[in-house]
């Protein structure tokens, strides 16, 4: 199954999965993980740029539904097809997409908190729901299903608002990443549209590694080694230990090599 995703859902999924397993063991601080500016600027623990990004939470149901619809609303906008911009709404697309998302939580999270907002500083819960509310604008008329009720894919982010609070729980990440997911939808969707302008564009260094369109890895080249012959064969050319002609063969009696005769002794015989 978890070969079966998409190269991102994959490699954010399996992440995400080592960090919050790690932490929740006791391998990784807490403390080591979350945002923290000061930190960064002064000591330079750069890891913490991408690390709150990857703590899904403690061990508890919600850390559950947070990693399940990691994977299941990542893998359905990643195949689905993101919004175009510039790498025809492939893999590439999708790594921006991500990559705006980051950037702008990053940069607005310190702003917030000045404030007043009571906002956690792991933000894997924020990347979820900005990846939710992307697909949900993506495929607005899809019908989705919260705990088995029918709802249209437009709605599905604030049903899921809407229950968190109707359970007591926090809201301002999920909040936080809608906000950030609006953002993106307005500037890739709506001022292409409205104005005929595009402002984001994927970076050239995603379409050289992820290539345009769905990324598909390139199939490793065939070995020329073949353990079951490593002791030569008869005819054929290549260098084998001790086999046939056409090759540099150090024993052998045939296929144009020379010949030690067969009178020797051999050595301590005597």
């Amino acid at each position: 199954m978890f070969n079966a995703l998409p190269i991102i859902t994959r490699y954010w999924f399996g992440a995400t999965m080592l960090v919050t397993l790690s932490t929740n063991f006791g391998i990784l601080n807490g403390n080591h993980i979350v945002f923290n500016w000061t930190a960064i600027t002064t000591k330079f623990e750069l890891w913490r740029l991408v690390s709150p990004f990857l703590f899904a939470g403690s061990f508890s149901f919600n850390t559950l539904i947070a990693c399940y619809m990691l994977v299941s609303f990542s893998k359905q906008y990643e195949l689905g097809g993101p919004f175009n911009t510039g790498a025809g709404g492939g893999t590439a697309d999708y790594a921006f997409c991500l990559l705006f998302g980051v950037m702008g939580m990053l940069v607005t999270y310190p702003l917030l908190l000045g404030f007043g907002l009571a906002l956690s500083p792991v933000f894997c819960i924020n990347l979820i729901y900005y990846v939710l509310y992307i697909w949900s604008k993506k495929h607005a008329t899809s019908q989705a299903s919260l705990w088995g009720f029918p709802i249209a894919a437009i709605y599905l982010p604030f049903a899921y608002l809407a229950l968190t609070v109707f359970m007591g729980n926090p809201y301002m990440d999920m909040l936080h990443g809608m906000a950030i997911g609006h953002l993106y939808y307005f500037a890739v969707e709506v001022i292409p549209l409205a104005y005929g302008k595009d402002f984001l564009h994927t970076p050239n260094f995603l379409i050289d590694y992820f290539g345009v369109g769905e990324y598909t890895p390139t199939a490793p080249p065939p070995t020329t080694s073949n353990n079951n012959n490593r002791f030569g064969t008869v005819g054929g050319g290549g260098h084998n230990t001790a086999g046939g002609g056409g090759g540099s063969n150090r024993s052998s009696t045939g296929g144009g090599s020379h010949s030690w005769g067969t009178g020797g002794q051999r050595l301590g015989a005597n």
